[in-house]
Parts: structure tokens; sequence; C-alpha cells
């Protein structure tokens, strides 16, 4: 049964807003499928839009009310149906909300799964979503919690009792479940009611009124206390308070309502609970005065928290389990609160054009990772931190436009001398730190096996050669013991880390085309072999090569390592550049890697290698296809041929970045819900787990940071190479010999010319952009490419035209 009015009674005391009777559902049902309500939907989408207030409506949280009259004073609690329906109010977030929705419903992991119980279009085809309140959650509550589950906003004038919401018929029904309007037993009744009243609620999750109660403490005998404080309200303190407040079933942010007896029945609400065990009474007078300030002002506010810790010990004794829970809960927003200060201390340029990541958004880890440097150099400590994870998460193979292939990923970070490269250096250590314990034990091993070696050198027993995976692996190598090394980490990723660039130019300066191969061949995940006639030479057949490196250095170093810029090694390469740091003023306390910082990035590097298989992301190759698509365009329109070459590996290498960051953020979902020890026993029971979880966390946040990284990975790639692959494809000793170009204005050839044009336009076009080396033939092929993709059409001799709608 539900509150109904159906507005076409022909009564007036019964259509209007006021009046609200009980239906049945069969009765519901046949509301919902009359032809008039069919009809006038019609009309309000027509443009008829005062007919929406001619609409029946139904009350999704009460059965009754007292006299069939709609309101607060005549609300029967018993009657409450222990449902609500959250209004998604935005027409582009309707079809995010309607899919997401039907996802928690299915996901056996979600707190909403079979909870969603009606989906249906409005008048003004918005979307209404019917849900079971979770035991326990008030109508405020449960909304928070689902609108956040949706990323949908939520809207706080969509949660009093009495509200009621339009219905727009069988028609317009996107999803019913079989639960809809079904009665809930007697018992579940009794325990959803039980669980308001030790709230101390009332049973359909109101505030009681304690009348009773106010009137025995509003006059207390104990003689008032002069209250002088200094303490200063801190971010734990507050999230108590707060906690407190919805554990009596306030709301924190609607407290100080005007009138006294308002403000010392919330308070007494909050001292009930047992705030008063949580913190000292100087604290809790400095937390009053930031949450009912005008209420702190009064001699009753002073009576009320005297009387409460004179009489009570207030601040003393055991504290019950839901106590004990909100102090742990207010301890970890206090700790959230001092990380949040620390992204915050940087204020990016609101005017500056480049679009910097949200850092409060990444997950658990990468956020860490961040912080530890400063949201100033986010792009960089992602672009080192990235192949780190990849290494770790060894297992998992991602599919990129149909290949299936490891999380192989390399870095350059790109930075003057002392422009604070080395601050993400202890970033990695800590992100490798486990994997380098183990390393060590490897390599303790070795160093015994040497001295035995050493020992016996004129002995006829040798000590047995030891072949151990170490996975960390020097670039201060050679290329035999680096290729050894690399057969020897048993199928899994190995994994280089050099602060100086020049490490890797030095030692292999003689033989940088090897370093380049090995390279190349480790980001394709390829086929390595090596082989020698010397039987004491070192043979090595490796069937996938993986081998993820990271180096930091100067722009000039980068030179040193990138020598060849025609054989694919620079496009393979995710570059970050430091800002610039000339003329900054030293910070007064200046970014560290903290202890709780590496703890949660251990945790994270924890749970990485117990997540194994193949897994395909639907949703961020869309993406990925997006984007290379607007840049093909964007490339072609200005004739931008090594912009338009560049952007195919930047595409594959941004989608294994941002499902590294992914994979972080189901390690923060499942340490969360479970802890550390539970998320290992978790990944360790399910295999599968870690792949539905990833799918489901392709979020519209984590896919705008694919553009993001794509657009910056882009930019400073030809920021560092275009002039100089321009010049080598430009050389003799490239056979295939094309004319290439150096960027000119933001604008583009195509952008330039007016909707009909001649050849003689785009020719002078051409050579205001490219220089006066360009040739006819050049702007004949480039014609031809426009009018292949259907960009223009040609309308008479050496006359084109633009065909509109294509671009805007």
């Amino acid at each position: 049964m539900i509150a109904v009015n159906t507005k076409h009674t022909g009564d007036p005391k019964k259509d209007n807003r006021g009046y609200a009777e009980t239906m049945t559902s069969e009765q519901l049902d046949q509301l919902l499928s009359e032809e008039w309500l069919r009809q006038m939907v019609a009309d309000i989408r027509g443009g008829e839009e005062k007919m929406k207030n001619q609409l029946p409506y139904i009350c999704p949280h009460y059965t009754a009310f007292k006299n069939n009259h709609r309101a607060q004073a005549d609300i029967i609690p018993e009657s409450f149906t222990f449902m609500t329906c959250v209004d998604v109010d935005d027409k582009e977030l309707v079809d995010r909300a309607i899919n997401r929705a039907l996802e928690l419903n299915k996901d056996e992991y979600s707190d909403w799964q079979d909870q969603v119980l009606r989906i249906e279009y409005s008048a003004r085809k918005k979307v209404h979503i019917y849900i079971r309140i979770p035991k326990g959650l008030t109508i405020a509550e449960a909304q928070q919690a689902f609108c956040a589950e949706i990323d949908v906003p939520y809207d706080e004038q969509c949660i009093t009792p009495e509200r009621f919401i339009f219905v727009t018929g069988k028609d317009e029904e996107v999803f019913r479940s079989e639960h809809w309007l079904e009665p809930l037993s007697e018992e579940e009744i009794a325990e959803r009611r039980e669980a308001y009243l030790q709230r101390g609620l009332d049973v359909d999750g109101r505030g009681l009124l304690r009348a009773e109660s106010e009137r025995k403490i509003a006059t207390p005998d104990a003689s008032p206390h002069e209250v002088t404080t200094t303490e200063k309200v801190t971010a734990e303190s507050l999230a108590k308070f707060d906690l407190c407040a919805q554990e009596a079933g306030l709301d924190q942010n609607a407290m100080d309502i005007w009138g006294e007896r308002n403000w010392h029945s919330n308070l007494m609400a909050v001292l009930s609970v047992g705030v008063g065990k949580l913190m000292s009474k100087e604290q809790l007078f400095a937390v009053v005065a930031e949450r009912l300030k005008n209420y702190s002002q009064t001699e009753d506010c002073k009576k009320l928290i005297n009387y409460f810790y004179d009489n009570y010990n207030a601040d003393k004794g055991f504290m019950s389990v839901g106590l004990r829970q909100i102090n742990a809960k207010a301890q970890q927003a206090q700790t959230c609160f001092e990380e949040e200060e620390e992204l915050d201390r940087y204020v990016p340029d609101t005017s500056a054009s480049e679009v910097l990541l949200n850092v409060k958004k990444l997950p658990l880890g990468v956020r860490e990772s961040v912080a530890a440097v400063g949201p100033e150099l986010a792009m960089p400590v992602i672009t080192a931190v990235c192949p780190c994870i990849g290494a770790l998460a060894t297992g998992v193979k991602l599919d990129v436009h149909g290949r299936m292939r490891g999380l192989n990923l390399i870095s350059y970070i790109v930075g003057d001398y002392a422009s604070g490269k080395g601050n993400i250096d202890p970033v990695v250590d800590a992100w490798m730190s486990e994997l380098s314990a183990l390393d060590e034990m490897y390599q303790k091993q070795e160093d015994e096996y040497r001295r035995k070696k050493r020992a016996s050198k004129n002995q006829k027993n040798q000590p047995e050669e030891v072949q151990l995976p170490v996975r960390n692996i020097a670039l201060n190598n050679t290329v035999a013991n680096l290729a050894e090394r690399l057969a020897n980490v048993e199928g899994k990723h190995a994994f280089s880390f050099t602060p100086e660039a020049d490490t890797v130019a030095q030692k292999w300066r003689s033989a940088m085309s090897d370093f380049s191969v090995m390279l190349r061949q480790s980001y394709d995940g390829s086929r390595y072999d090596r082989e020698a006639k010397n039987p004491d030479a070192v043979n090595v057949h490796i069937k996938h090569l993986l081998w993820n490196v990271v180096m930091c250095g100067t722009p000039d170093a980068l030179y040193r390592v990138v020598t060849n810029y025609t054989d694919g090694f620079q496009s393979r390469i995710a570059m970050a550049q430091m800002p610039d740091n000339t003329y900054s003023k030293l910070e007064d306390t200046p970014y560290v890697l903290t202890e709780r910082q590496t703890e949660r990035i251990q945790q994270v590097a924890h749970l990485l290698p117990l997540m194994t298989g193949e897994v395909v992301l639907p949703k961020l190759e869309a993406r990925g296809r997006e984007w290379l698509e607007k840049i093909r365009l964007e490339s072609m329109m200005n004739d931008d041929r090594v912009k338009a070459r560049e952007r195919f590996r930047t595409c594959v290498t941004t989608q294994r970045m941002v499902c590294c960051i992914m994979l972080c953020r189901v390690c923060e979902q499942l340490i969360q819900k479970h802890g550390l020890i539970g998320a290992e026993k978790q990944l360790k029971q399910n295999p599968n787990l870690w792949r539905d979880m990833l799918i489901k966390a392709q979020t519209p946040t984590m896919l705008d940071i694919y553009t993001v990284i794509a657009d910056s990975l882009l930019d400073c790639a030809l920021f560092f190479f275009r002039d100089r692959v321009e010049q080598a494809y430009r050389s003799r000793d490239y056979a295939g010999e094309n004319r290439r170009r150096r960027m000119g204005k933001n604008d583009t050839i195509f952008a330039r010319l007016d909707l009909d044009f001649s050849f003689d336009m785009a020719l002078r076009h051409s050579v205001s952009v490219n220089g006066a080396g360009v040739s006819r033939n050049q702007v004949h092929q480039m014609l031809k490419n426009w009018k292949k993709q259907s960009l223009i059409t040609q309308t008479g001799p050496s006359q084109y035209r633009k065909i509109q709608g294509v671009l805007s």
C-alpha cells in the first residue's frame, strides 16, 4: 500500500495537494495504466508545462496520513514504508544515474543489491529512483549514500517526510522490482523500528520529542560554572560531535535552528549519545561555539554542559562499541583533514590553460604520492609511480585495441638541476620497498656465492652457481649482466630506477642501440634473444621481455639517452616535465614523504601482486579512441604529421597508466571495506574479484584523468622531440624522406580558410604557417587527404568548399 492523490476525482477537497489516501498496489497499477495519464505526460513534454501540477502523485514514505491530510503534523509513524525516492533533476546525469543504479542493484558486493525498487522517467524526461532505505538509516542518510554511489548531486529539498512525487504511468517505467510495494515481514519491520529506537529516533527515523527529559535538565540544581577555554577546534573534535549528532538522528548542519528550546533539545540529544566520553569539557565548549554559535553564548548552554560533566561523569568510564567506532572515524577524519591541508597548500593558477589533475579524487597510494611532493608535481610523480604499479601488478594484462599486454611502461622525468626531481626518489622507494627487501635477500645469497667462489678459486669442487630472481635491476650494468637478470625474473616484470639519466648515457655509450632495442621490446612485451658461441657467454631466450624503467634527468641528458628519433624509442617513453621553479620562494614547510603516507603506499603495493589475469575495460578503450580521433582531426587540419604519428603510442601508454591508477582504486575500496589483512584474504579467495571491481572503477572521474594524462604526455613529447623528429625525417640517412613542418600558431590551416576557397588560398595559408618551403604538390596532397576524410568537397577546377557540420 502507498499514499496517493489521483488529482482526478472531481472532488475539490480531494484534488488539492494536501490530500493523500491509501491505495493498494493493484489500484496504483490501474491508475498508472490510464490513457488520460499517458496523454497528459505527452502534452507536458509538448510544451504544456502548467499541466504538471495536475499529475497524480504518490507519497513514497508513508502508506497513510491522519484524516488523509498530507502534512508533517498528521504523519502516522507506524505507516512508514522504509522506502524513499531519489530525484535526479539534471538531464545530463539521467542516463548515467539509471545505468549506475541498475549496476548497483545487481552487484553482489554492493550495499544496494536488490534495494532499487522502481525507476521511472518524470514528465520532463528526468528520472525518479525508488530505493529501500538501509536498516537504521534515515531518509536523508539513505539518499546521501545512494547519490554518492551513483555519482549525482544530493538534493536536500527532497527528504521531507511528507514529500510527494508526480507519477507518469507504466509506459515511463525503466525498471520495476518484484519487491515494489511488497509488504515487509513483521519481523523485519520490528528490526528496522528497533534500529531507529536504538538511535533515539522514532519508529520512522524522525527525531523524538524529549519534552519530559528537557524539563528535568532545564533547571539543574548545580550552580553554573564560568567557562573560559583556550581550546582550539580540530577536525577530530568536530567529527566526534557531528558523528554523535548523526547517531542521535540530527543533521549537524541544521542544529543551530533559532530558539533556545531547539538548541537545548539538540545539544542534550548529542550529550545523551556520549560525546562527553570522547572529549574534554573545554573541547566541547569550543566545538559548541562552532556548531551552535548562538546557543553557545547563553547561560543555559553552560549550565547544560556543566551539569552533564558534573553529574554523569561524562568524560570518564567505559566507552561502548558505538562510541569506539565514532572515535576511530573521527581520528581518520583528522588524518584526512591534515592530508587535504597539505594538498591545499598549492593553489593552481585558474588562468592557466593547462588542465590540472584533481588530486583529491586520486585513489589511495597515488594520492599519498602526490601529497608527498605537492600537487604542482602531480604529473611528474604520477608518471614516475605508474611503472612501479605496473611492475608490481605483473600478472595483470590489459586489452588495448584488441591486444592483451602487460602494464609495460617506460618513463622519463625531465627537469633542470635543482628543479625538485629528487623529491620523487623516496616515493618510488616506498612503492618498491617490499620488492627491494626481497631482492636484498637474494643479493646477500649472491654475495655469499661470490665469496665462496673466490675462496675456492683453485679447488676442484666449485660452489654451484645460483640463479636468483632479482627484479630490481641497476641500470649501471652491462648488456650481458642485464640480459641475464631479465632472463631470471620468472616471467615477472623487472624494474629499474635511476635518479640520474646520465648513468645510462655513460654506461651504455657504446651500446645505446642495445639499450633502445631492449626497452622497445619490453614496452611491447615481445620476445628477446641473445646468443653467443662462447659457452661462458650469456645466452638468453626470453619469451616475453617485461621491464619497466623510470629515469630522471636534465633535458640534455634526455638527448644523450634518446639518440635515434625514427626508431620509435622516444614514442614509447611517457614524459613529464618538472615545473619551472627558478624564481619560486622556498617553502616554509617543504613537502616530505611522511611515515603515514609511506605506510599507505606500501599497503597498496602489497595487494597489487595478488591480481592476476586479463581484463577488458570498454569505457577506457572508448575514451582512448575518442581522444585518438580528436587528435587525428586536429593534426590533419594543420598537416601536422609528427603529432598525428605521436598520438598512437601516447594513447596506449595512457590507457596503461590509467589502468594502474584504477588498480589502486580497487585496492583502496578493498582496504576500506575489509582492512589490509581482509583485503588480502578476499583477493586470494576470489581471484576474479579485482577484475569485477576494476570494470566498475571506470567512473567519469577516472576517464577524465585519461584525457588530462594523454594531453600532457603528447604535449611533452612534442615539446622535446618535434624538431628532432622532423630533422631526422628530412635527413638523407632516412630512406623514407618526407617533408616535415615546425609548429606555428595555435590555429590550423583548415581553420584559416573561408567556407569556399581556392587552391591558391590554401597555398598562401600553407606558406604562412609552414614557411616558404611548401610546394604545390604538398598542398595538393593535403587537399586530397581532406577530401578523403570528407572535410571538403571540390566544387570546380581548383575550387573547394568545407563540409558544414563535420567539425565545430
